[in-house]
């Protein structure tokens, strides 16, 4: 294995080759899979709980395990947020979507060791005139935070970008969540902030691969986790959205490795 001479925190951060790429391409395609899979199923009248069912056996008959399960005590195959849940929801069958609900899914399958992390919100139904902006901007700092990453660009730079497109929409972007490297290792250095100042932070090299996965709330920034350890909501009970994809620093720019089949970046 590599490393970079860059540390984060004193912790080491892998630099990852092609045969570490081919790996990570097969679990990405089998998330993205799964949530091109899902979208039919997110619909008004269905629980949670049968989406991540769904999900589960999906990512089960194509080979995987999902990575969540027994993760620090989830016993969930997915996270599913609704609404004002910025991250972590547990799903549940008593949660039933709704017309106007906007509802994030997030699912990492475990192939042959390697994880392959995303996630996207969907909208059910018709949805308000503020919740469609806020999933539509969410994904579009997620892209302009992704096409910021290429060799010599610094980890500031992707979270500058992101944090741009909040202020410029009057939405925040969530500072008590991060995106983070991932692979062999489901989380691991190095952090990747969504908020943040160009030139700062980690010099990104080819064989970096993490997630970039901006969380957006339509009002303050601030986040208070429940009881149950898991499950993070807006303080001010605002709308949240998430969109998530695991990318790699190549010789020349950028990999995803969780693009869908469509080619199109869900």
């Amino acid at each position: 294995m590599r490393y970079s001479t860059q540390t984060e925190h004193g912790r080491p951060i892998r630099l990852h080759d092609e045969a570490d790429f081919i790996q990570l391409r097969l679990a990405g395609r089998i998330a993205a899979d799964t949530l091109d899979f899902i979208t039919p199923h997110v619909k008004a009248g269905v629980s949670t709980a049968e989406l991540d069912k769904l999900c589960e056996d999906f990512m089960r008959a194509a080979g995987s395990i999902p990575a969540t399960i027994d993760y620090h005590g989830y016993k969930h195959a997915s996270c599913i947020s609704v609404n004002h849940v910025v991250t972590h929801g547990i799903p549940s069958a008593s949660k039933i979507l709704k017309t106007g609900d906007i509802v994030n899914i997030d699912v990492t399958p475990k192939l042959n060791g390697w994880h392959g992390d995303s996630s996207r919100t969907y909208k059910v139904g018709a949805v308000s005139v503020l919740a469609n902006r806020l999933v539509d901007t969410t994904h579009e700092a997620m892209m302009a935070g992704i096409a910021e990453v290429r060799p010599g660009a610094t980890l500031g730079d992707i979270g500058a970008a992101i944090e741009a497109i909040a202020r410029a929409a009057g939405f925040s972007s969530v500072r008590d969540f991060c995106g983070h490297g991932t692979g062999e290792v489901f989380h691991a250095p190095p952090q990747v902030l969504h908020y943040g100042r160009r030139g700062t932070g980690i010099v990104l090299e080819p064989g970096m691969i993490f997630t970039i996965e901006p969380m957006f709330n339509t009002g303050g920034h601030q986040v208070k986790v429940l009881p149950d350890g898991w499950t993070t909501v807006t303080k001010d009970h605002s709308l949240s959205a998430q969109f998530e994809h695991t990318v790699a620093v190549t010789e020349t720019g950028v990999e995803i490795f969780t693009l869908p089949s469509s080619g199109v970046a869900g």
